[in-house]
């Protein structure tokens, strides 16, 4: 059975994966256990010796069943070797040594080896202890080695020998100038930091990757390199991101904190300027598509939900979006992310679709309530697209840039009454279409550089609309304060440059 198992890795992994359910029960019996024997000795409880002989069989049961599916699970690789052997022979430890309180216990031993009674107490007391710690390198091996202490409070930590905690040691920090930050040091790798070396690192390398390290990187696992240099898109750790989030290769796993679409964005930039591991931003070149993106890591620059916050939506309940309507969007190539899981709210976006169409905009209508943020920037659509857009109520954040959209679509958005944020860089919109849509009261920022917007409408709107930025020049200034948009502080600054 062993050799079959092994030979089918499909059931290998099947039944090992079951080790971290079945694992809990011999934790339970056995502290149970342990605590009706004290209670018993010390004659706080009444219990029956044959209730305790039955626990400690379950234990014993439990225990060995977790072991097997143990090693099983263990056969999939991507453990530090170290501490995965710590970890079994620990859980061995704690079936033995359970066999053995279950065997000096029961009525039959008990009277063929009347001194087995001498051995009982140290033999559950071991089971006992054994657990604990094996459940400490378990915890190691599925979270990473600090998993347990990395949160230990002072002076807790003093007493323990542990080093000051490191606050927030994965926190994404902004950055003051994007143009001069080294690509890979400081924007790919926190990200890989906050999102994916909990599970491909030194202490746990999942499937033989390990993000930790750059050359580690692109050495890649067990399924290959993690990355083509200079194709995004064709990268198996870009591919992996846009899966639909309840599939077993989906990264990071569901459940975990996902990537955003951003964060996505600029990983496949990355790659697609070759993985350069020493090149600042200045020294790649850099799309329309993904300044934006770059402009978010800068100090200052609002998460999603600060900007649906700022729109008002986050004071509104929608339901929970339809998980086949969401599978449909990614299988058709559109990143769907959440942007409030308290509210439901989402952010799609077709960055990697540049192919996306009107025809496609039907498969939007399901979760068309769940909407708030949408980036349909550098795709196909057209005026058509625009009377669909204008049926999704909470909307509050418009990518169009670089479509072919003209004042006549435009004028449809008029009903969305949360839409604060509007991108039409580049498209056909002239005059007539800003002045359509300038007294949308929710509106605050709307970028029209490259477009046929006029400097005198500009000039127009601002006066009649003082609370609305319409921005038409470009610089990096520009573009962090579109994504930050509506601190009327800002907006004054802005205007008087």
């Amino acid at each position: 059975m062993h050799y079959i198992l092994l030979q089918d890795s499909s059931w290998a992994t099947f039944i090992g994966r079951f080790h971290p359910a079945i694992v809990h029960f011999p934790i339970g019996f056995l502290l149970v256990g342990s605590l009706l024997e004290l209670g018993r000795r010390w004659g706080k409880i009444a219990v029956s010796e044959s209730a305790i002989v039955f626990i400690l069989l379950l234990s014993a049961l439990n225990a060995t069943f977790a072991c097997m599916a143990g090693y099983l699970l263990s056969s999939s690789g991507g453990y530090d070797e170290t501490l995965l052997n710590n970890h079994m022979w620990k859980g061995i430890g704690v079936a033995v040594f359970a066999w053995m309180a279950w065997l000096v216990k029961s009525e039959r031993l008990q009277k063929a080896l009347p001194a087995g009674k001498v051995i009982y107490l140290p033999a559950i007391l071991v089971a006992t202890a054994l657990t604990l710690s094996t459940g400490h390198d378990g915890g190691s091996l599925t979270h990473g080695a600090d998993y347990l202490t990395q949160y230990t409070p002072e002076p807790l930590r003093g007493l323990a020998g542990l080093p000051p905690m490191q606050q927030n040691h994965i926190e994404i920090k902004p950055i003051t100038d994007v143009q001069q930050a080294v690509v890979f040091t400081d924007i790919v790798q926190p990200i890989l930091e906050a999102k994916c070396t909990q599970c491909h690192s030194a202490s746990k390398s999942k499937g033989d990757l390990r993000m930790d390290q750059l050359a580690l990187l692109a050495k890649g696992g067990e399924n290959g390199p993690a990355f083509v240099a200079g194709k995004g898109a064709e990268s198996d750790m870009i591919k992996r991101c846009l899966l639909p989030e309840n599939k077993d290769e989906h990264m990071p796993p569901k459940g975990k904190p996902q990537l955003t679409t951003d964060q996505i964005a600029l990983l496949s930039w990355w790659i697609d300027q070759g993985a350069p591991a020493d090149k600042k931003v200045s020294q790649l070149t850099v799309s329309e598509a993904i300044k934006p993106a770059l402009a978010s890591l800068t100090k200052g620059a609002p998460t999603g939900a600060d900007m649906a916050k700022e729109s008002g939506v986050l004071s509104l309940k929608v339901p929970k979006a339809n998980d086949q309507a969401i599978e449909n969007l990614r299988k058709a190539g559109l990143i769907v992310t959440s942007l409030s899981q308290d509210q439901n709210l989402l952010e799609v976006s077709a960055v990697n679709l540049p192919g996306f169409s009107d025809k496609q905009m039907d498969l939007l209508q399901p979760v068309a309530q769940q909407i708030t943020w949408l980036k349909l920037g550098h795709t196909s659509i057209t005026d058509a697209t625009l009377p669909q857009i204008a049926k999704f109520p909470n909307l509050s954040k418009l990518h169009l840039e670089y479509t072919a959209i003209t004042d006549k679509g435009l004028a449809a958005l008029k009903p969305l009454r949360y839409l604060s944020y509007l991108n039409i860089v580049n498209t056909k919109v002239g005059d007539a279409g800003l002045k359509a849509i300038a007294d949308m009261k929710a509106l605050r920022s709307i970028y029209v550089w490259q477009s046929a917007v006029s400097d005198s409408a500009v000039s127009q709107v601002g006066r009649r609309n003082p609370d609305l930025l319409v921005i038409k020049g470009f610089n990096e200034a520009t573009v962090a304060q579109f994504v930050k948009a509506g601190e009327p502080n800002d907006q004054k600054e802005l205007k008087n440059k």
